[in-house]
């Protein structure tokens, strides 16, 4: 959605996101959302009680465009059955697999929200307690806990080779944890960042498919 189609609450919010990631949380004020906005800070109040009512809106968007990315690519949510997603990726191929995994990486990595919340996250993390243990779950914990379970249904319909699912998910998740930080805000190294996880999904692939 354009700028020129939000409603001035989704305006507020995505301004917000721009500077909270350039500034940090606390080092935004009322004032600089509103008058990136081009509203007063009276009627920023009337959609918002609060700054941190507007970082938890912008940290529910987060969960929505992420939800989006995954219909967009018929990729099964994490909200679905271990079962139906276990059978989705056992039904496609090396070739599918790989393609999906560079979508989902250049997701994060060039999405008009998604890169702007991996800077605030990063930065938020080591000025706020709150935003510290929301970053732990969205980044890593989460990821890591439904690769584990869907590698042990993979195991378990003999998808996978027998091993560890949870080592399964760490040697998945933390090479492109890593090249999120390397490549983060160097979006003109997409296709050298791409070209890695071609050859690391591959891999990971070749390694454990049954």
């Amino acid at each position: 959605m354009g700028k020129q189609g939000m409603t001035t609450k989704e305006r507020i919010a995505d301004e917000a996101l721009t500077l909270f990631a350039a500034k940090g949380f606390r080092g935004t004020t009322v004032k600089d959302i509103a008058d990136a906005v081009g509203i007063k800070d009276a009627s920023l109040y009337k959609h918002f009680k609060s700054k941190k009512e507007i970082l938890n809106t912008i940290v529910e968007e987060a969960y929505v465009h992420m939800g989006n990315m995954s219909d967009s690519l018929g990729i099964p949510s994490g909200d679905g059955s271990l079962e139906d997603a276990a059978e989705f990726f056992r039904g496609i191929n090396r070739e599918t697999i790989i393609a999906l995994g560079k979508e989902v990486f250049k997701f994060y990595l060039t999405d008009g929200y998604m890169s702007r919340f991996w800077k605030l996250a990063n930065l938020e993390q080591y000025n706020n307690r709150d935003f510290y243990e929301l970053y732990r779950r969205l980044f890593t914990e989460e990821g890591i806990e439904y690769q584990k379970n869907l590698f042990a249904e993979m195991i378990r319909m003999g998808a996978f080779r027998e091993g560890d699912p949870e080592v399964m998910a760490y040697n998945f998740y933390s090479p492109i944890f890593l090249l999120l930080h390397r490549y983060a805000g160097s979006e003109g190294e997409l296709d050298e960042a791409l070209g890695i996880i071609e050859k690391m999904v591959g891999d990971f692939y070749d390694r454990y498919q049954a």
